[in-house]
């Protein structure tokens, strides 16, 4: 089996209490409150385009946190490493399209057919090569493709309801362009605060609390079996994991030192997707942004302790999301639009760096225009089609760049 070993000796409840300490705990707290803000406003926000109710979404988000914290908590622990596990916020928004087209039940087959794809992938251990196979220029400008939305509904937020969409972005750019005060107030939290209170004050928000449900009851979904759903969706899902999420999380742990075991990874992705697709979540992967906090700073060998916190606080989210569901379901639709878009900004920025800062450029550049034109062939989402013509392209006009494909 080519899984790599857990760490030796096992972690013990003393050693874990021993290697805790205020910065891992902040830092895993400050990872948390990430998750919980723009991404969950993220999945509401496609969610609701794509007609799912509320129930869904609640259903969704329990299997986002509750799910995939048991993932982080095993992981952080049977490696003594700053692994969390969250889901693909890519395959999120390419989700949203194929909604317009496509069953939930068909989406969910797609969800358990890609996990399924990584598990063999893992467990082969042909994983590494398979991320090395695909042109990251070209899967960016599909992700900056699907992800462009986000940032036009944005600006569109500040059009039709500035009251509360610019108090929100205010905030965002003040508490980046004054680190020390970032530092101490994470800048998507604070457009978060911002925007509730402006939401307060304007007097639209109302949530029917007394008939909310408060502690998790996720809906079970039967997938079902579209060929349409399988071309369309597995294998951008799984490129959106194994590629654009996993590699980044993969990277950021390697610059501080860490050898994230990615062929573990790769089959509890795959695992995960599958468990959690049954409550109606995307696929499952290693996050980014947050394993990122949590190795910011503080001892390289304690920062396990901080990917403890963030599994612990995902379970408590995850079990009260319908609460919190139906809070953010109650404010002004450009509150969410706003958090989604400010969370994306930089996500958005990185996608047309990558995709237009080297190789590639012309397959990245007709991935990009393929997808934002958005139109399905032969019932089959346009994100699918941008990743071929883009290949296609490059493999007809840019045959040097394939030529040190891996080598960079």
């Amino acid at each position: 089996m080519p899984l790599e070993p857990s760490i030796r000796p096992p972690t013990r409840p003393a050693m874990a209490w021993r290697d805790a300490g205020a910065v891992y705990a902040v830092n895993g707290l400050i990872g948390f409150i990430f998750a919980a803000t723009g991404p969950v406003a993220v999945i509401l926000a496609v969610g609701t385009r794509g007609g799912l109710g509320e129930s869904d979404l609640a259903s969704w988000i329990f299997g986002a946190f509750f799910l995939n914290g048991l993932i982080t908590l095993l992981f952080c622990w049977l490696y003594r490493q700053p692994l969390a596990f969250f889901w693909t916020i890519p395959g999120t928004v390419l989700v949203g399209p194929a909604l317009g087209h496509l069953s939930f039940p068909e989406v969910i087959g797609a969800f358990v057919a890609s996990g399924l794809l990584m598990l063999l992938l893992g467990l082969s251990g042909w994983v590494r090569r398979a991320m090395a196979a695909v042109p990251m220029p070209i899967v960016m400008g599909m992700v900056a493709g699907v992800f462009l939305r986000f940032g036009l509904d944005l600006v569109r937020s500040l059009h039709e309801d500035a009251a509360i969409a610019a108090p929100m972005v205010i905030a965002f750019l003040l508490l980046n362009a004054w680190p020390a005060a970032g530092r101490r107030l994470p800048p998507l939290l604070g457009a978060l605060l911002v925007g509730a209170l402006a939401v307060a004050l304007s007097g639209r928000f109302a949530p029917e609390l007394s008939t909310a449900a408060v502690l998790a009851r996720p809906n079970l979904y039967l997938p079902e079996w579209s060929p349409q759903a399988m071309i369309e969706l597995v294998v951008p899902l799984a490129i959106t994991v194994l590629v654009v999420q996993n590699g980044q999380g993969v990277a950021v742990l390697k610059a501080v030192g860490h050898e994230a075991p990615i062929n573990a990874i790769t089959v509890a992705c795959g695992i995960g997707s599958m468990a959690t697709a049954f409550v109606g979540t995307v696929s499952t992967c290693l996050t980014g942004p947050t394993n990122a906090i949590l190795s910011a700073s503080g001892e390289r060998a304690r920062h396990y302790t901080g990917g403890l916190v963030v599994g612990a606080l995902a379970l408590a989210f995850g079990l009260l999301s319908p609460f919190f569901t139906r809070l953010m379901l109650a404010a002004p639709p450009a509150f969410i639009a706003t958090l989604a878009g400010l969370a994306m900004l930089r996500v958005l920025q990185t996608a047309f760096v990558t995709a237009f800062g080297g190789r590639f450029t012309l397959g990245a550049l007709v991935t990009f225009l393929v997808t934002v034109a958005d139109i399905a062939l032969l019932n089959v989402g346009a994100a699918f089609w941008g990743l071929v013509a883009g290949c296609l392209v490059s493999w007809l006009l840019e045959r040097a760049d394939f030529a040190t494909l891996g080598k960079a």
